[in-house]
């Protein structure tokens, strides 16, 4: 998982309450047991105009020109700017898969639905959580000015607007941790790498048939 500390990313205001995982990813695309390859098809159903699946030509499609990361000014964006209750519905994990593999490495909302909030700390990606007042000033900054880019300081815990003003945002100590690392679980658990390979040695040696046994 790539370590997240300082990001500096174009900012795409997402302007719906209530996104659920189903419109991030849709369940068409959940066949694949694959953990690549979503990207592609992020929000699809609102990013063009004709039904997608799998294994289709996206170059071949109709883009929605009224879809916000359809717009030439958002382009290459890496921050997403939602509303609250973001990732509702149901667990599936595709849903910050699709939103990492698009290319956004945080997102900045009022609230997530838990599920999908413990999921992009899994994956590397930061949700951040802000006041809605806070937001709010966010999503008139970003679509006053084109271009409108936010710094997110994870070690000091702050967003950094353009002007050099900061909104601080509150992060678990031990998810901090893990993305400052890069960790996700099987990362955590290959830190103690030397003490399993240890122990298992040493069961091999105490209790060989146990390398024989289904």
């Amino acid at each position: 998982m790539t370590p997240f500390r300082i990001h500096t990313g174009l900012v795409a205001p997402m302007d719906r309450e209530n996104v659920d995982t189903d419109a991030i990813i849709p369940k068409q695309f959940l066949k694949s047991i694959k953990k690549s390859g979503f990207g592609p098809n992020l929000f699809d159903e609102w990013r063009y105009l004709d039904h997608g699946e799998p294994g289709q030509d996206q170059a071949t499609r109709r883009p929605n020109p009224d879809f916000v990361l359809n717009q030439s000014r958002y382009k290459g964006a890496s921050v997403l700017l939602a509303r609250k209750n973001f990732g509702c519905g149901s667990s599936r994990e595709h849903a910050p898969w699709a939103l990492d593999q698009f290319g956004f490495r945080a997102l900045i909302a009022p609230s997530y639905a838990d599920i999908f909030y413990n999921n992009c700390f899994k994956n590397g990606l930061l949700p951040i959580k802000l006041p809605e007042s806070e937001v709010a000033k966010l999503f008139d900054e970003a679509l006053a000015f084109v271009g409108y880019s936010l710094s997110i300081d994870l070690q000091r815990q702050v967003v950094v607007k353009p002007d050099g003003s900061t909104v601080a945002f509150e992060v678990e100590a031990f998810r901090k941790y893990c993305l400052l690392g890069g960790f996700d679980d099987i990362g955590l658990t290959l830190r103690h790498a030397d003490k399993i390979r240890a122990f298992e040695a040493e069961r091999l040696l105490t209790k060989p048939w146990l390398a024989h046994s289904l």
